[in-house]
């Protein structure tokens, strides 16, 4: 039963574009997903239930020996065939680089503290709250900021979601802004070689939120908290800081910093 029911799902995954793809539609782990197409593992009945409703075959049909079960297949009238809508033709690359970008960005998941200079609020440091996390075989993240000018003035949570990848020795992020739907922000980060995370440091492009909306670039810094905080806490430490700030570290305020060197020619991220 192993033998053909892998060969079967072999077959109905290769009327679509990817593997991926198909375990995105049905919001399944891949590696498990991966298991059944090697015949390392037989699908419980609720798992065989949710393939059959998905490719649209019956249990018995998708239980075949698989040269049986491939004519079947091949003579399905057109109105029985598979529901097939694969992704625009550019959306295939943006899927491929997050199939493959998804590894080795497990050591990075959970909290941090983001550091970088406002750009809605020139001269003044923002620290945000970022988590990293993993659903099924995609890393994505919320960075979620409180802004207050004046203690008498009504506390602002702004919320930014967006997606990782890690491709080669980089992290890139990107993401939006979801109360107003007007801003997307680019967010490349070093990884570090050290097995614990303490920082991560690289640069941020994104516009200002004032009504000027500048495009600008800053350097960033990703303090790690912890695979778990106190969220509440950790958002009360979020905020507006001036440059000489005592609760902002020396060290943070210097990696953020906002200055060119005269020897160099594009404005760089610090390790």
């Amino acid at each position: 039963m192993t033998e053909d029911f892998s060969r079967n799902l072999r077959l109905l995954c290769s009327y679509y574009k990817s593997i991926a793809e198909v375990c995105r539609r049905m919001k399944m782990n891949r590696p498990q997903f991966n298991r059944y197409l090697n015949e390392h593992a037989k699908p419980s009945a609720h798992t065989l239930r949710r393939f059959c409703d998905f490719f649209g075959v019956e249990e018995h049909e998708l239980l075949l020996p698989h040269n049986q079960f491939a004519r079947l297949i091949q003579v399905r009238p057109r109105s029985a065939e598979l529901d097939i809508n694969p992704l625009p033709d550019e959306w295939q690359h943006i899927e491929h680089l997050l199939d493959i970008g998804h590894q080795g960005l497990d050591k990075y998941l959970g909290y941090y503290f983001e550091y970088h200079m406002s750009m809605a609020y020139p001269g003044k440091l923002l620290r945000m709250l970022t988590c990293i996390e993993r659903h099924e075989d995609k890393v994505y993240y919320q960075r979620t900021e409180r802004l207050q000018e004046t203690p008498s003035e009504r506390v602002y949570h702004g919320k930014y979601i967006g997606i990782a990848t890690f491709l080669i020795d980089r992290i890139f992020m990107i993401d939006y802004e979801t109360l107003t739907d007007q801003e997307i922000t680019q967010t490349i980060l070093f990884p570090t070689f050290k097995n614990r995370v303490a920082r991560l440091t690289g640069l941020k492009l994104g516009v200002s939120g004032s009504g000027e909306r500048m495009p600008c670039c800053a350097r960033v810094l990703y303090e790690y908290l912890g695979a778990s905080v106190d969220i509440r806490r950790a958002l009360k430490l979020c905020g507006l800081y001036d440059l000489d700030s005592p609760e902002i570290d020396e060290s943070i305020k210097h990696a953020v910093t906002n200055d060119i060197q005269p020897n160099e020619w594009h404005f760089r991220a610090r390790y």
